[in-house]
This record gives structure tokens, C-alpha cells and sequence, in this order.
């Protein structure tokens, strides 16, 4: 049923419509790459983005979020469209600017991976709407944080326009993104 009602609410809508969603996200920003640069909501290359809120070493949801955004910027690529994958970390004592480079990289090279302070990122969240919560301590990989799961389509400017179900192919992934962003990116 929710799988359901998230596919029509990515599907349904034409681009460049008013959000199928009866509440408002997505907001200004000011958090720092994994190259230690500053970075807003806005892409400063251009491209519409795919933003997600997670962790690099996550084991859960994130380990097949990554590759399916790095597969979808890929497919999109083969089509004229350049997207850029964006994860804004909620688990900022582990994801540094020194520690998210090589993980993201592994799904795709022009992954941005953004971190800040507490308040700086608490920022983002509020305006997402994420919480975040420790469920259980992994002796591996250390704290499991249970957050949000959604993948967010941003256009070029940082402006929120549709949620894009991370429960989907790549291809449909993809699809959903082009409705919204076409060629102009």
C-alpha cells in the first residue's frame, strides 16, 4: 500500500509541477563536502540533485541506496541528464570530511558527501523532516542509527521537487527523475 501511494506521488505529477505532497520540504543549507568546501542546497555545477540522508558505513538501507543512485546518475548520464548523488550525513562524529571521500566514491565518483556541526546539520533536518535514533551497537561497524529512507529530487537550485522511493529499480528511479528534469539540466 505505502509502496503504492509513493510510486503515484513520484509518478503522477508533470514536471515542473507544484509537489504532490500535502506538506512542504526542503530548505536553504550550509554544510561542508568531503573536500572540506562549503556547500549550500544549491549545485554549483548546475544539475538537479538526488539528495538522501544516511551514513557511510551503513550497513541497512544506505549499503542499496548508494549503488542505486550511482546507477541512476549513470542511466540518466546516457541520456544528456546530469544529476549529482548527494548524502547529507546523520552520523557526523564518524562521517568527516576526512572519512567519506573513498566510501562514496565507491558508488559513484561524483557522489558530494556533506557534513557540518550540530546545529549546521540540524538545519537540514528540520527542514527534511529527519530524525535520527541509535537502535542497537554493532561490535563491527559500531552504532546502527535508524533514518529516514527517501531519496529527494532536487533541482539545480536546491528547490525540493518530488521524492523518489528508495524501494525502486534504478530504471524506474531514473524514469521518475526525468520526468521532472528532462534535458535542461
Amino acid at each position: 500500500m505505502i509502496r503504492s501511494l509513493l510510486l503515484t506521488c513520484a509518478m503522477a505529477v508533470p514536471a515542473m509541477a507544484e509537489t504532490p505532497l500535502p506538506f512542504k520540504l526542503g530548505g536553504a543549507f550550509e554544510l561542508t563536502n568531503q573536500f572540506g568546501e562549503t556547500r549550500t542546497e544549491a549545485d554549483p555545477d548546475g544539475n538537479p540533485q538526488l539528495l538522501f540522508f544516511g551514513y557511510v558505513n551503513c550497513q541497512e538501507i544506505c549499503s542499496a541506496v548508494f549503488p542505486m543512485l550511482g546507477q541512476v546518475v549513470d542511466t540518466l548520464e546516457e541520456k544528456g541528464i546530469d544529476v549529482t548523488p548527494v548524502l547529507i550525513t546523520v552520523d557526523p562524529k564518524r562521517d568527516t570530511v576526512d572519512t567519506m571521500e573513498e566510501p562514496l566514491a565507491v558508488h559513484h565518483p561524483d557522489f558530494v558527501g556533506l557534513t557540518g556541526s550540530a546545529e549546521a546539520l540540524q538545519v537540514a533536518y528540520d527542514a527534511y523532516s529527519i530524525e535520527t535514533e541509535e537502535v542497537f551497537y554493532d561490535p563491527e561497524f559500531g552504532p546502527v542509527l535508524a533514518h529516514g529512507s527517501f531519496v529527494y529530487l532536487l533541482d539545480a537550485e536546491g528547490k525540493f521537487l518530488t521524492l523518489v522511493p528508495p524501494i525502486v529499480s534504478p530504471e524506474q528511479a531514473a524514469g521518475i527523475v526525468e520526468k521532472y528534469v528532462g534535458e535542461t539540466s
